[in-house]
């Protein structure tokens, strides 16, 4: 089961305020090894701000990229390791928390015993699909698929876009090992190499299971996802709200796929009835029929025998996870080398039982000044952003209340849940890995699937405590910011307000901008899908959008390649309004007094700094292709760089001219919020 929360990712550093009567007492907060004085910051802004770190810093070879934000990440994983350490040293008594963590963690890094099983535990999986016979038995386990592996098509339970105060049923595309769509047809060399080395990678792991004819079971793979592929939406499409929105019923699914046996499929869903169901791809199941139907039975075995295979080759003896590492991270990504096997272990037992650890986490590693401080602090952008709409000079009266509901309506959710998920149906074995995964699996769909026909539960989060990020959710109209982005190095109590507005005020400045991007601004403040624009305003909206997608349209990376202005538009906006908010904002806490200089820096200059900090990072040249490909934000130095170059303030201070690198036309600058 693919759990499709719906809510945009940015991820960030989080600094916080202080006094302006304790400024004299503070440092800059700027990192002066990171920059390079002989690139101007009129010419190339982030470069200036982070040259010497490109220049000097060597990319460890178990990353594909590493920015501002991972030596965060990497101090949280210390930090849950120890957790998890702990927890496994105490001798629990079954059933405990902290069984389950020490358990789960024990099963992975038993490597010997991995080594001695080897394929042993996924036998009994491998088992329920040679027992598929005809199309009703391929139906029921496609329901299963979906959970355990993967399958054409997929469904979750979620709000309800049109009627947010219910959950429904969403169903959507799926089924590919891939990444997405336009990895199978994309004409370009790389892509095309890169399907050559997955037609071998999947050669190797049948081989390695012991599969005879291993190459041409590779080929029948191959050719049912490219086959699903051509009908997948594009991954820009896919952004689109209201066009991901098509109300069914099982009735209308019949009639899409007619052979189907939906009876048995809804059966192994989990879902007790299913009356209506949000298609998001409203002509897939109808493209994909003859697929489906034209498909053998054993055709269908061989994807399924591979889908199974490529869910748990990190989960069983070396042979497979070596082999998997190297056609997803190497291939894919450009990483020469595996992180150490404690860190990928701390990643499987957080993701299977986030918030067990998030809740000990929070209570070693979480300081309440900072959520203090973070609620002052989204106070301030709250109201930097509506005078910020008052000023809009495109936007009308009626629009702008409509937007000013909304935006006194976001609600922040600060550190951690108010209350905790239960994972007391949750069974671990400290001798069977796949089985502890596959447990978790049913456990979160189990949870998922109880949803429907309840009450939204406000207090969920979609990420755990100790998740360096935060999101917007645009059917909650809520920011979130987990405790482990409020941790040091960069919850910086001596750093002063100019970069703190600069980094953490655009960053919720940025969570609060997705409200109002391309998406977002289809939602209004009690997170329905309606438009609440007049006619003109839209248009006008959507003038300054299509230029913000020109102008990242022209930004390119490795050889030539362009980023993808559609598809990243929303994190453009984000960008964009964040910065320019966050800008407001700081301006208000100096209460019209004027902010020392600091290390030869004034404040304004500082403030830059902050932001054009924030999005130092250093990539592989694949990574940087496969962000291209599937990542709908774009590259650290365009989204330092990007709004920069549309803000009158920046332009103004740093006496950018038409000889400059960072110069654009007056005219052709974006001004959306």
């Amino acid at each position: 089961m693919k759990l499709h929360f719906y809510y945009t990712i940015a991820i960030f550093l989080v600094i916080s305020c202080s006094s302006m009567e304790d400024k004299k007492m503070l440092s800059s907060g700027i990192d002066f090894d990171r920059v390079d004085s002989t690139i101007r910051p009129q010419d190339d802004f982030y470069r200036h701000v982070n040259g010497k770190w490109l220049k000097e810093f060597d990319l460890p070879e178990d990353k594909s990229r590493y920015g501002t934000f991972t030596v965060l990440r990497e101090k949280a994983r210390e930090d849950v390791k120890k957790i998890i350490e702990d927890a496994a040293k105490k001798n629990a008594p079954k059933g405990s928390d902290n069984q389950k963590i020490g358990d789960l963690y024990h099963s992975y890094m038993d490597t010997a015993r991995l080594e001695q099983l080897g394929i042993t535990n996924l036998q009994k999986e491998m088992s329920k699909i040679s027992k598929i016979k005809d199309m009703s038995d391929l139906s029921e386990y496609m329901a299963y698929a979906d959970i355990i592996t993967t399958a054409p098509f997929g469904i979750y339970v979620y709000i309800d876009s049109k009627n947010p105060t219910e959950h429904v049923t969403y169903l959507s595309q799926s089924g590919l090992g891939l990444p997405n769509r336009g990895y199978y047809m994309d004409d370009d060399e790389k892509s095309k190499n890169i399907r050559e080395e997955y037609l071998m990678h999947i050669g190797k792991m049948f081989q390695l299971y012991g599969i005879k004819n291993s190459k041409n079971l590779a080929k029948t793979v191959m050719n049912i996802e490219t086959s699903l592929a051509k009908f997948h939406w594009k991954k820009e499409k896919n952004r689109d709200p209201v066009a991901t929105y098509n109300l069914s019923s099982i009735s209308e699914l019949n009639s899409m796929i007619p052979g189907f046996d939906w009876s048995r499929w809804v059966g192994a869903t989990g879902i007790q009835e299913i009356d209506k169901i949000i298609i998001r791809q409203s002509d897939y199941l109808q493209n994909i029929n003859d697929i489906i139907m034209e498909t053998s039975i054993s055709d269908w075995k061989t994807y399924y025998k591979w889908a199974l295979i490529n869910r748990f080759a990190s989960l069983i003896s070396s042979d497979f996870d070596k082999q998997n590492f190297y056609f997803y991270r190497t291939v894919l990504s450009g990483v020469k080398k595996m992180e150490p096997r404690w860190k990928r272990g701390v990643g499987v037992v957080s993701g299977s039982m986030g918030e067990i650890i998030g809740k000990v986490y929070v209570e070693k590693h979480f300081d309440q000044k900072a959520k203090d401080r973070m609620l002052e602090l989204v106070e301030n952008l709250r109201k930097a952003y509506k005078n910020g709409i008052d000023e809009l000079e495109w936007m009308s009266d009626s629009t702008k209340v409509q937007a000013q509901y909304k935006l006194k309506k976001f609600r922040p959710k600060i550190g951690f849940p108010n209350k905790w998920k239960d994972y007391s149906q949750l069974s671990i074995d400290p001798n069977n890995l796949i089985n502890n995964i596959k447990n978790s699996i049913l456990d979160r769909t189990r949870k998922n699937r109880e949803k429907l026909g309840k009450p939204i539960d406000r207090e969920e989060w979609g990420m755990t405590p100790q998740t360096v990020n935060a999101y917007y959710s645009p059917l909650l109209n809520e920011i979130v910011f987990p405790a482990g982005i409020l941790q040091p190095p960069f919850f910086n109590m001596d750093a002063d307000d100019a970069v703190n507005y600069g980094s953490i005020g655009a960053v919720i400045g940025h969570e609060m901008g997705h409200g109002f991007d391309d998406k977002g601004s289809m939602y209004d403040g009690d997170g329905e899908l309606r438009n609440w624009w007049t006619e003109s305003d839209r248009e006008e909206f959507e003038k300054r959008t299509k230029k913000l997608i020109e102008q990242y349209d022209n930004y390119s990376v490795v050889d030539g390649t362009p980023v993808n202005g559609e598809f990243t538009q929303g994190e453009n906006i984000g960008d964009l309004a964040g910065v320019v908010i966050a800008y407001k904002a700081y301006q208000l806490s100096k209460k019209g007094k004027e902010a020392p200089v600091i290390d030869g820096l004034s404040g304004d200059e500082r403030f830059f700094y902050g932001w054009g900090t924030i999005w130092g990072v250093k990539s592989t040249d694949k990574q940087l292709i496969r962000q291209i490909k599937t990542d709908p934000h774009a590259p650290g130095e365009f989204r330092a760089n990007g709004p920069l170059v549309s803000m009158p303030e920046f332009v103004k201070l740093f006496n950018v001219t038409k000889n400059d690198g960072m110069y654009v036309d007056p005219s052709d600058r974006v001004k959306i919020w």
